[in-house]
């Protein structure tokens, strides 16, 4: 089985949008568009990728985050509309909220409405009001998807952070339900893969002002509870850390963003292929975009390094 993992995508499309949409957090936003973003981030290589994937049969996707820039509804159903043109279908594609999906209060409300089908959780798993830690606590996540050998679990870090910031928190209740997942027996022999936008692991982690709030605690459920792998977005690099599990290191993998185009072949648009079998990860590699031929290709040079590759079964 094979899992491709992509993340912040920064779909632009911002047609219709009032100023009155942008008066507040999101011009800040807008600004670095106008700047930066609009130049670097080209929904073509999403095309592209879209297209590869569909290619290769991959049997599930998974994007950790960011598919919009300012969370505005034009650009929540213009990427929704890029997202169903994935074979796989909603039941094999789950999409998880970023930052940027956050980027304004009603974002998150948008992201729920627009992109829910790719973000339900299997039969069996809901939460109860038992399990809430709070009244601001979501009892919809952690979702849990199984499909065949793959169990994803995928949190929400993501909320409206003030201006200039951009952390992420998961919150207590949703760290326990997290645990309860990761524990359940109807995960035994299951590949475990946590899908987190925030990275959760090394120094960036523990940035005040776009890391991971609770990544210490979220640390201490991977210590007791284990998983076969979490991957991240959000900081639009190729990371590889790790974290402490009960039987040993779990890997940590973040990937650079999906669309992104830069003179610099690391920073170039790209996804990771996982390839899943008997219970265990096997192996990975990237395919990065060649906008000349409109296409993705293979990376020649894999960036597991020799510590975090003896985390593949054998």
């Amino acid at each position: 089985m094979r899992l491709a993992h992509c993340s912040d995508l920064h779909l632009l499309s911002h047609d219709g949008a009032g100023w009155l949409e942008l008066a507040n957090k999101r011009w800040i936003g807008a600004a670095n568009l106008l700047s930066n973003r609009a130049r670097h981030y080209h929904v073509a290589a999403f095309d592209d990728m879209i297209a590869d994937m569909n290619a290769l049969g991959i049997e599930h996707v998974l994007c950790t985050g960011d598919v919009t820039n300012l969370a505005l509804r034009q650009e929540f159903e213009f990427a929704r509309g890029k997202f169903d043109q994935l074979t796989g279908g909603v039941g094999n594609v789950t999409v998880i909220p970023g930052n940027h999906d956050a980027y304004v209060a009603e974002g998150v409300g948008l992201f729920a409405e627009i992109f829910g089908p790719y973000a339900t959780t299997d039969d069996g798993w809901a939460w109860s009001a038992a399990d809430a830690d709070g009244e601001d606590d979501d009892l919809h996540w952690p979702i849990v998807r199984v499909r065949g050998e793959l169990a994803i679990i995928g949190l929400s870090t993501s909320r409206a952070t003030p201006w200039f910031t951009a952390y992420g928190r998961a919150g207590i209740g949703q760290l326990a339900r997290l645990r309860r997942a990761l524990l359940d027996p109807r995960l035994a022999g299951k590949v475990r893969v946590v899908a987190i936008h925030h990275p959760p692991a090394g120094r960036r982690a523990a940035s005040k002002i776009r890391g991971l709030r609770d990544h210490d605690s979220f640390a201490a459920v991977i210590a007791e509870a284990g998983a076969e792998l979490i991957v991240h977005g959000h900081e639009h690099r190729n990371m590889a850390e790790s974290l402490a599990g009960p039987h040993g290191p779990v890997e940590v993998r973040g990937v650079v963003s999906g669309t992104y185009l830069h003179d610099k072949p690391d920073k170039t648009a790209r996804y990771r292929i996982y390839e899943l079998e008997g219970g265990k990860l096997r192996s990975d590699h990237l395919r990065i975009w060649d906008r000349e031929h409109h296409v993705f290709v293979k990376d020649a040079q894999p960036i597991a390094s020799a510590d975090l590759a003896a985390n593949y079964g054998t």
